[in-house]
């Protein structure tokens, strides 16, 4: 699953956890904390697109990315070896 298909995941993950921004809308470019998504929303939608997507990796390597796409950058380079 390529970059952009990943950061798809994840747009539907969060509005799926945050009913709030169904109809909000959400970019790669956009960060999940301005978005308003707090820690532990955060942690339910990654573990939800790594579910999604059959990936397993420890969240202490999904750390730092600035924005959606950089964490769909980050999870898109865990499947590859």
């Amino acid at each position: 699953m390529d970059s952009q298909a990943i950061s798809d995941v994840l747009i539907k993950m969060i509005r799926r956890t945050v009913p709030e921004l169904t109809d909000h809308p959400i970019s790669r470019d956009d960060a999940m904390a301005d978005l308003g998504v707090d820690s532990i929303e955060r942690s339910e939608i990654i573990i939800a697109t790594l579910e999604t997507i059959g990936l397993e990796v420890p969240m202490v390597q999904l750390h730092g990315p600035k924005n959606i796409g950089e964490l769909a950058d980050r999870i898109h380079a865990k499947q590859t070896p």
